[in-house]
């Protein structure tokens, strides 16, 4: 993954410039109660953990993917995209 799919929203534009540990707290309190106020559990087979776990490493996998070809995905073939540009 590179430090561009770490550092810009899925829309493409430049996250703003907020405390990491203040961003990720708040993130995830808001994650935490509203799994559990949905009745949701924090681990185990289809617990919050596991789902964001899952979303993780798709993302983090499709970045890698779209570095080593060097084309987003389901981009025109031979169309380097933004990444080749």
């Amino acid at each position: 993954m590179t430090s561009e799919n770490v550092s810009e929203s899925e829309a493409g534009e430049p996250m703003k410039a907020v405390s990491a540990t203040a961003v990720d707290d708040q993130l995830i309190d808001e994650l935490v109660g509203r799994a559990q106020a949905e009745g949701l559990r924090l681990t185990g087979e289809g617990g919050l953990l596991q789902q964001l776990t899952k979303r993780l490493l798709e993302s983090a996998l499709e970045g890698e993917i779209t570095d080593h070809l060097g084309c987003d995905k389901h981009g025109p073939v031979g169309d380097p995209g933004p990444v080749g540009r």
